[in-house]
């Protein structure tokens, strides 16, 4: 169980939901994880210390450069340079199912600053750590939405849809840096947010309904393939997108 012994993992929008079961994971097999949001993880951070695992908490913007550069500071103060970054915080369940003609521009603005430029700012952060240590991995998270549209989610959509394209645009420039960069596009994730949401209880069945594997995914059905990605098991493949949605979408 030490498939990242020792690695030091940045995990953004981190504590709480599927952002901590990340942490969890990469912490269960042997990384030092920093839980980074811009809630308190100090919950997150102490159940993965409960267990055995190394973790420190990190309040931190994705969208802001200075909060950032804190982060990378102090990540690399106490535990040392950046080996792994998944780059999961975003807006999702903070969203409502709005129609094109009636979403605001502020809503979309909002969606794509915290989704695709945080995404941005944070690797723009971390990867000068990853370069002093030799390389990296970069796990970016997309959305199954994007390979068949979610009606009334354009701007989450979009937005994914972005992640997948910034991922192969990162992959051939960081390359020659020993820096992996790779994506997972999640199918529609049970967690306490989604359970809490008011409107997305009706994709649920039909989600299940849509895959092979005909039932409900949760946030650890993801962690296979972000070790997988974490780990030197994956250290020839960069710019890829891996679909985990329970066969949802065969390509």
């Amino acid at each position: 169980m030490d498939r990242v012994k020792d690695k030091v993992a940045v995990i953004t929008g981190a504590a709480q939901g599927i952002g901590e079961t990340y942490a969890k994971a990469l912490a269960g097999e042997g990384a030092k994880v920093v839980i980074s949001d811009i809630d308190n993880p100090n919950r997150a951070v102490e159940e993965i210390q409960s267990s055995g695992g190394t973790a420190m908490g990190v309040i931190a913007d994705v969208t802001d450069d200075t909060s950032l550069a804190a982060l990378v500071a102090t990540t690399e103060s106490e535990f040392g340079n950046i080996d792994i970054l998944v780059n999961n915080a975003a807006l999702f369940t903070a969203l409502r199912i709005t129609p094109i003609m009636e979403m605001s521009n502020d809503e979309w603005d909002r969606t794509m600053k915290v989704n695709v430029r945080g995404t941005l700012q944070t690797t723009k952060a971390v990867v000068p750590s990853m370069v002093k240590n030799g390389g990296g991995k970069i796990i970016n998270i997309s959305s199954g939405t994007f390979y068949y549209g979610g009606p009334g989610m354009a701007h989450y959509v979009c937005s994914k849809g972005a992640i997948i394209a910034f991922t192969r645009s990162a992959s051939r420039e960081f390359a020659d840096k020993n820096i992996l960069v790779n994506c997972i596009a999640p199918g529609l994730t049970i967690s306490e947010g989604v359970d809490n949401h008011p409107d997305l209880h009706v994709a649920r069945e039909p989600t299940v309904q849509s895959r092979a594997i005909k039932r409900e995914m949760v946030p650890e059905d993801i962690n296979g393939t972000l070790l997988f990605l974490a780990s030197d098991d994956s250290d020839f493949i960069t710019g890829q997108t891996y679909n985990v949605d329970g066969g949802k979408f065969n390509q």
